[in-house]
């Protein structure tokens, strides 16, 4: 007798919960081991103050509030199993445009079952994202060029490149030289909220029109709320960090031209980050820029500086080498819309006749009875349009039947 086959397993997707964070350690664990991410690394972090404070952190993603969706994150449970997580966060205020943080999958999990783990459970976990956050009609996300699988898992789910990013790191010795160097920014002045629209301005012009649709940032973007200003300098706080801020102000045009953004670690255990944007028309502010940012850097204990550019920033690319800095990570930026293309149909050719055809009666139709009835009325009852059949005695003309010029006398007699 042939027994039937057990169903497979289904993968059930629901929100983190706290007996799930050793499972998921375990799961950036290999994550690290296998290639090295800096992303797994950042999570590994996390994780491990999630630990500390997750009381805290379920509470504050219960309501409305800036931290709502620090650690939103799905998981993929399969017999009591953690098969793989997805962490998402929104990109802008409005949470028009969201963005995918990190996937990890257990591939080991694919051994049990024979299927492919990651292109299953990651492509169910993307579609329950897709799904559930209605509010995001663009996703956006980053992957390594080298990380095959990954990719091919997003372009499957609909992601299509938009930018080519690449990380580079300047070492201690190039930020001792950069910082020997008097910058020449007379116009540098700290950001607060009511310089939001010089900068939304300046971030505007800085990418190109896909880029900027995409990133759908707006005003309010730049301005930072008293909620969200004491959560920061409590994180602060907590991981012995310190974030500097400035922008370069043009007085003829009205506008901001330069920002920077240092996040700066103390303690020496991390690579100090950088975040840089300057106006097109004014790349010969490189060179001032990196040379605050080296002055700010070079205080702290020996760190390199992380730096990202875009491929749509060639200047920044080949200032970066020329002062000798070394790429470290190429990534893919890519993006998804939740507006779906609908499939042109194919023009028909037809012809005319064919046409005609169509709306010939199949049958000699049947008179009915209002027919008749209307037959018969207009043989009782003459219309007066029908002048040729009355006696035009019988007929007086209305003063509108007038007869045309072209009549000859003999008939109007």
């Amino acid at each position: 007798m042939t027994l039937p086959l057990p169903e497979k397993p289904k993968n059930v997707i629901r929100l983190i919960q706290y007996g799930d964070l050793e499972a998921i350690e375990q799961l950036a664990k290999k994550a690290i081991d296998a290639d090295g991410n800096s992303s797994s690394i950042d999570l590994l972090r996390k994780l491990r103050q999630l630990r500390h404070w997750y009381g805290l952190v379920k509470f504050l993603s219960w309501f409305p509030n800036p931290c709502q969706y620090d650690f939103c994150i799905y998981v993929a449970q399969q017999i009591q199993q953690i098969r793989g997580l997805i962490q998402v966060a929104p990109f802008n205020r409005t949470r028009s445009t969201w963005r995918v943080e990190r996937v990890l999958v257990n591939k080991d999990s694919s051994d049990i079952n024979n299927t492919p783990a990651t292109g299953d459970t990651g492509s169910g976990l993307l579609r329950h994202c897709f799904e559930t956050i209605w509010e995001a009609r663009t996703w956006l996300l980053e992957v390594n060029i080298h990380d095959k699988s990954k990719m091919a898992l997003y372009r499957q789910n609909g992601f299509q490149p938009l930018a080519q990013l690449t990380y580079w790191e300047i070492t201690p010795t190039t930020i001792q030289k950069l910082g020997d160097h008097e910058p020449d920014l007379p116009n540098l002045l700290p950001v607060s909220n009511a310089d939001a629209q010089l900068l939304y301005q300046l971030d505007t012009a800085s990418m190109p029109p896909l880029v900027r649709q995409v990133f759908d940032r707006h005003i309010q973007d730049f301005k930072k709320g008293f909620f969200r200003g004491v959560t920061e300098h409590f994180q602060q706080w907590l991981g012995n960090t310190e974030a500097v801020s400035a922008y370069v102000f043009e007085p003829q045009r009205k506008a901001a031209i330069g920002y920077f953004r240092l996040q700066l670690h103390r303690n020496g255990d991390q690579v100090n980050e950088a975040q840089m944007t300057v106006h097109p028309a004014y790349t010969c502010l490189y060179p001032e820029l990196l040379s605050q940012m080296a002055r700010i850097v070079k205080e702290l204990p020996n760190q390199s500086l992380k730096l990202a550019s875009a491929d749509y920033q060639p200047e920044r690319e080949e200032y970066l080498e020329k002062i000798g800095a070394q790429r470290t990570e190429h990534t893919l930026l890519m993006s998804r819309s939740v507006w779906h293309k609908l499939r042109e149909a194919k023009p028909v050719s037809f012809e005319l006749s064919d046409v005609l055809k169509g709306l010939q009666p199949v049958r000699t139709p049947i008179p009915s009875r209002i027919a008749w009835l209307v037959s018969q009325s207009l043989n009782h009852h003459p219309s007066r349009t029908d002048l040729s059949s009355c006696d035009s005695t019988k007929v007086n003309p209305s003063p509108k039947e007038i007869k045309p010029q072209g009549e000859s006398p003999e008939t109007r007699n």
